[in-house]
């Protein structure tokens, strides 16, 4: 019995240590059945884990690139997993059955189930309030490699319509069906994926995708101000949906934001007046910032090893609220600051800009 009960003892910590990590064989089962799925067209389960690492920030500027090499990417693996745990409702049962569906081999079912259970299982209640938030706007499945759809020309500005004018005869039948007539809100058809942006390398396919007429050109800047030498491309300048382009040929292109009203479908979900509790969740771990009013003051210098660190992310922050001097003073200066410090919610920090650097 006393023999028995040590070869337990011994044990116990070799099974633990099994649930609580996964063997490269597993992870390469898993990887690549994710990646065979997420290229079948419309497919509910992968469509569900790739929007939700969209949002989340795990999945990276390139969504394709990370859901096909989940196996190069431990963040993007654990992230998938835990995403397809809340899309089987949290159940382990359901979880396996979704395993089974992908394809999974079948010795390698169960300890996926389990490391993942294990691994989430304090966070069933935040995963289950998440998911009935995210089903809200959730519009997929979007998977399967397909064209982008053609991006129509911008809606000409007040006062600049090249249309022709009304005759009077026009005018008076406009006016005779206007009490019983409403005119349709125009559709925006417009693209407001960012992706066709990060690949485009010349001004003439930034043409092509949007409109010679709503392309402008302007000196370069980094997202703090500082001008960076070279030209800059706009679409959509002067206006909420502007967004600035530096081109770096095959080096990539980095996409910067500054207008909190914008469209645009920005990577990871970040957008400028964000508070820090989302750009803190998004990353999953508090981060650094420089202090305020000093160089760079408010701009992110380390993510910590969060799920943003290393993804080409550049964020510059703002305090709305700056009429407590007590308060400001804590975090003006040459300081490095951490996001999760009390004062910051208390000033109302938020993005003012940001900018995403493919590679």
């Amino acid at each position: 019995m006393k023999r028995f009960l040590a070869l337990f003892i011994l044990a116990a910590p070799l099974t633990m240590k099994a649930q609580s990590k996964l063997a490269q064989n597993i992870i390469d089962d898993f990887s690549s059945r994710a990646a065979y799925h997420y290229q079948l067209k419309n497919d509910s389960i992968m469509g569900y884990i790739a929007e939700q690492l969209t949002r989340s920030g795990s999945g990276g500027l390139d969504i394709d690139s990370t859901v096909t090499n989940l196996s190069k990417d431990p963040v993007a693996l654990d992230a998938a997993l835990k995403y397809l745990y809340q899309y089987s409702d949290c159940n382990r049962q359901r979880f396996i059955e979704n395993l089974r569906e992908m394809g999974i081999k079948t010795n390698n079912v169960f300890p996926v189930a389990t490391y993942t259970a294990n691994k989430y299982k304090d966070q069933t209640k935040e995963l289950l309030d998440d998911k009935k938030d995210f089903l809200v706007t959730y519009t997929g499945p979007h998977t399967g490699h397909m064209a982008a759809a053609p991006v129509a020309a911008a809606a000409p500005a007040a006062g600049n319509s090249s249309a022709p004018a009304a005759t009077p005869g026009e005018v008076a039948a406009e006016s005779t069906t206007a009490a019983t007539t409403t005119a349709p809100t125009p559709v925006d058809t417009r693209n407001w994926e960012v992706k066709p942006v990060f690949q485009a390398r010349t001004t003439d396919q930034l043409a092509t995708l949007y409109g010679k007429e709503n392309i402008g050109q302007r000196d370069g800047s980094d997202i703090a101000g500082n001008a960076t030498g070279k030209m800059a491309y706009v679409v959509y300048p002067e206006s909420d949906d502007e967004l600035e382009i530096n081109m770096d040929g095959d080096n990539g292109n980095t996409l910067i934001f500054a207008h909190e009203h914008t469209k645009w479908k920005t990577p990871f979900g970040i957008k400028p007046g964000d508070n820090l509790e989302k750009l803190n969740k998004i990353n999953g771990r508090a981060f650094k910032i420089n202090g305020f009013e000093w160089a760079d003051g408010g701009m992110v210098v380390s993510w910590e090893g969060g799920q943003l660190d290393g993804k080409g992310v550049t964020i510059l922050l703002k305090a709305n609220n700056t009429g407590d001097p007590k308060q400001y003073d804590q975090v003006t200066g040459d300081k490095k600051l951490r996001s999760d410090m009390a004062v910051l919610k208390k000033l109302d920090v938020v993005i003012q800009s940001i900018s995403f650097k493919s590679n």
